[in-house]
C-alpha cells in the first residue's frame, strides 16, 4: 500500500485531529487511501513551532515525548490536490494542498520512512488491525 511519511505531530494532527491539508512542494496525482507514517525526526524547535501553530487553531497536540515515531500510524484517504497561493486553515501558501478525508488510526507497524511516496507491503498491513 502507497505511504507517506509526515513528520510529527502533523502525523498526529492528521490521523487524531482535524488537520486535513498536507503541504507539500510537489502534486499528486495520486487519489485513494494512503498511510502516514510518522517520521522519526522531529526536533524541539519544530515541535515548538508546530504547537504555536497548532494552538493558533485551536488544536492542543500532545507532549513530543507521547507522540509516535518512526511507525505507520494510521490512513487517510486523498480527495484532491490544488496549489494555492492563500493560507487557509491548514493550508500554507505556495504549496501544493493534498485535501485528506476520513482519517483512520491503525495498530502501529514500526517501518522506516522514505522521501515521497513509497509501498509499505500489503501482507505487513493487513496484519494491522483497525482501531
Amino acid at each position: 500500500m502507497k505511504a507517506i511519511s509526515v513528520r510529527q505531530p502533523w502525523a498526529w494532527g492528521i490521523i487524531y485531529s482535524t488537520k486535513d491539508i498536507e503541504n507539500r512542494g510537489w502534486p499528486i496525482n495520486y487519489r485513494g487511501d494512503i498511510l502516514i507514517h510518522a517520521a522519526k525526526k522531529c526536533t524541539k524547535k519544530e515541535y515548538e513551532i508546530a504547537s504555536i501553530f497548532c494552538q493558533s487553531l485551536g488544536v492542543s497536540i500532545p507532549e513530543l515525548k507521547s507522540l509516535r515515531r518512526g511507525q505507520v500510524i494510521g490512513v487517510v484517504t486523498i480527495v484532491d490536490c490544488q496549489f494555492s497561493q492563500i493560507a487557509s486553515g491548514w493550508g500554507i501558501p505556495g504549496q501544493y494542498h493534498w485535501h485528506l478525508k476520513n482519517p483512520r488510526e491503525i495498530t502501529p507497524i514500526p517501518y522506516i520512512g522514505q522521501l515521497g511516496i513509497f509501498e509499505v507491503p500489503d501482507d505487513l498491513v493487513r496484519r494491522t488491525t483497525a482501531v
